[in-house]
């Protein structure tokens, strides 16, 4: 029996807008007429259950269920360890994943969220498979869409395929976090990548008044959709929108290898105020990130105690608790004491009602970055 991939996409609009992410007819057109299978042609990953660290094993066209899966809300892994695809592998592979097809009520959540309108110019950093430049494409018309690419193959298996939809946008070959300032200025810039501080180079990029949708994420992978807008002299102001957003960190920004641990019987030790289950919460762990915005969290068997480490490689500092006698103490070393930074900056959050992340602000400038919460009246 032949599967009818229209009825498919309007599905799939369907589910979309009942979730309330579709909530404007332009995108709704552009749902129901892209074929968001022909982005996964080359086929795409699912992880393996039970699996510990993540397998993933390939799903290719001829697999049963392979076109239903295609408009399924769920993203599609098509890359692991920066090079390997679906048709490298037979069997499973347990690689860490580097590309994907993003699910497309997320997708379409962020365009709605960028609040575009016709004839503006958006630049779109990280194509991945093509179908958000696809998607891109259908709304504004393709001339009016620039999407960047740092991965030489993802790109030119994008290219091929919007080619193969009749979308011919420019597709970039270079690092997302330059822009691409030949194209510029912009009136919108939405990034399918996360990133640590928002590239000043954006910002010059974009006209006065327009606006960047991106991820700002930390080395604890706690993360929030932030929208600015952008000021005549190159700066930006905005707000996070909520929702626990998450991408994969733009490949320059991910954190350095652990390497050699520190001597963690060394360092001072005292009782801890706050316990490391406190990060198991996605807003705390991002004010956490705010705090030591280069630390990184590993659990440790050691000693007849597991130990909840922090650890920031190129600064030297770590932090190390451990429950002993039904408290918690922790101990400290290198150059910065961590856990008084994260008790400090949990504390004054908690003073103030321990506000959500959709009432935190985000301001830019060509120097710094700065995340603030609101403060207690």
């Amino acid at each position: 029996m032949t599967i009818d991939d229209g009825r498919l996409r309007q599905n799939l609009a369907d589910r979309l807008a009942a979730g309330g992410f579709l909530r404007t007819l332009p995108w709704r057109k552009a749902v129901e007429a892209v074929p968001r299978q022909e982005f996964l042609r080359g086929g795409f990953f699912e992880p393996v259950e039970g699996s510990v660290p993540t397998a993933w094993r390939p799903v290719m066209p001829d697999a049963p269920g392979w076109l239903e899966r295609c408009h399924e809300d769920e993203s599609l892994v098509t890359q692991v360890a920066g090079s390997v695809v679906p048709g490298d592998v037979r069997g499973e592979i347990m690689l860490p994943p580097t590309s994907s097809s993003t699910m497309p009520g997320l997708v379409v959540r962020m365009f709605e969220d960028l609040q575009v309108e016709d004839g503006q110019k958006v630049l779109e950093i990280g194509t991945g498979t093509g179908y958000s430049t696809a998607l891109l494409s259908h709304r504004l018309g393709a001339d009016l869409v620039t999407s960047v690419e740092v991965d030489t193959d993802v790109a030119m298996r994008a290219g091929v395929a919007l080619g193969a939809c009749g979308f011919f946008p420019d597709v970039v070959i270079g690092d997302g976090l330059a822009g691409h300032s030949d194209g510029a200025p912009y009136d919108r810039l939405i990034a399918a990548c996360g990133v640590l501080r928002v590239p000043p180079v954006w910002l010059e990029q974009i006209r006065p008044g327009g606006t960047v949708l991106v991820t700002v994420c930390g080395w604890l992978y706690a993360s929030e959709l932030a929208r600015l807008t952008v000021a005549e002299d190159h700066t930006a102001t905005g707000r996070f929108l909520g929702g626990q957003i998450s991408f994969m960190l733009a490949r320059p920004q991910l954190p350095p290898p652990l390497g050699m641990l520190p001597d963690l019987d060394d360092g001072d030790e005292r009782p801890a105020r706050i316990a490391p289950s406190a990060l198991d919460d996605w807003t705390a762990r991002f004010v956490v990130q705010l705090a030591c915005p280069r630390a990184q969290r590993i659990t440790l068997d050691r000693a007849g105690h597991t130990e909840h480490v922090l650890l920031d490689v190129a600064a030297g500092a770590w932090a190390a608790l451990r429950e002993e006698g039904g408290r918690w103490l922790v101990r400290q070393g290198g150059p910065a004491r961590l856990w008084d930074a994260v008790e400090e900056h949990l504390g004054r959050w908690r003073a103030e009602g321990a506000p959500g992340l959709e009432r935190f602000e985000i301001t830019v400038t060509p120097d710094e970055q700065a995340i603030t919460w609101p403060t207690a009246r």
